[in-house]
């Protein structure tokens, strides 16, 4: 589902698009900014796409423990550090 190249490797840009399949779909007025009322729970502060993408490459290179870049199934399944 990540590898959309099927190359048998996930990059940052494939991880960062899959995973952003959730903000777009908690964003309901299409604004690109996640209100409150559009996040779990119905609270919390606001966040842009950018800075949800900024997070989620923080959280790839986390998860990328051999440090080549890509995320192999193993490091893609890992518990997060």
């Amino acid at each position: 589902m990540f590898d959309s190249d099927g190359d048998g490797r996930v990059s940052e840009a494939e991880y960062v698009a899959r995973m952003s399949r959730g903000f777009q779909a908690m964003d309901r007025n299409g604004d690109g900014i996640l209100e409150a009322d559009e996040l779990p729970g119905g609270r919390g502060r606001p966040i842009t796409l950018r800075q949800y993408q900024d997070n989620l490459r923080k959280q790839f290179h986390r998860l990328d423990r051999n440090h080549d870049g890509y995320l192999d199934a193993r490091e893609l399944t890992a518990p997060p550090r």
